[in-house]
């Protein structure tokens, strides 16, 4: 399994705005699979969640690497994740979350804390952010060689970039 992605699953569950079955469905997108296990708790539980894993990027926003760890493993502790190797043969072999639960938050969650756990362990504590975009608070994984991402997209960065362009040329213009 590819750990950055599961890590961007977390950052979309985070960054999602769950109001109905159909956001999760909509959050869901190809894992199809869980839909027959969706239900209107999951609503909740998922809220919940987005709020205990937004307080980790925040933590490691701030440069609290040692918090966010913390805050990472409390939550390990409490949804603990069970990986299960997956493939054909040995060219093929990968780690999956072990889908035991029948919950869609609680397999979404194992999903999330794993992406998180990995990138630690492989790029440090400090790889989470919050954009910092004005009326932007999504977070993003910044696995950038020289871990200087600071916007959740493209889009955001172009707004900001363009927004202090123009911030120069009306000081220059004014003086």
């Amino acid at each position: 399994m590819d750990f950055v992605r599961y890590a961007e699953r977390a950052v979309a569950l985070t960054n999602a705005e769950i109001a109905s079955l159909d956001d999760v469905e909509t959050l869901l997108g190809t894992r199809r699979f869980l839909l027959p296990r969706l239900c209107e708790k999951d609503i909740l539980r998922i809220a919940k969640v987005q709020r205990d894993l937004r307080a980790v990027f925040a933590a490691s926003d701030r440069g609290d690497e040692l918090a966010a760890v913390e805050l990472l493993n409390e939550l390990l502790s409490k949804h603990p994740v069970s990986p299960r190797i997956a493939g054909r043969d040995s060219d093929s072999w990968h780690l999956h979350v072990a889908d035991r639960s029948s919950s869609v938050a609680a397999h979404l969650t194992a999903e999330a804390l794993l992406g998180l756990a990995m990138i630690v362990v492989d790029f440090g504590a400090s790889r989470f952010g919050v954009c910092q975009a004005d009326r932007c608070s999504n977070v993003f994984v910044d696995t950038s060689p020289n871990r200087s991402r600071r916007y959740c997209s493209d889009r955001c960065s172009t707004r900001a970039n363009v927004a202090a362009y123009r911030a120069r040329l009306k000081s220059s213009e004014s003086v």
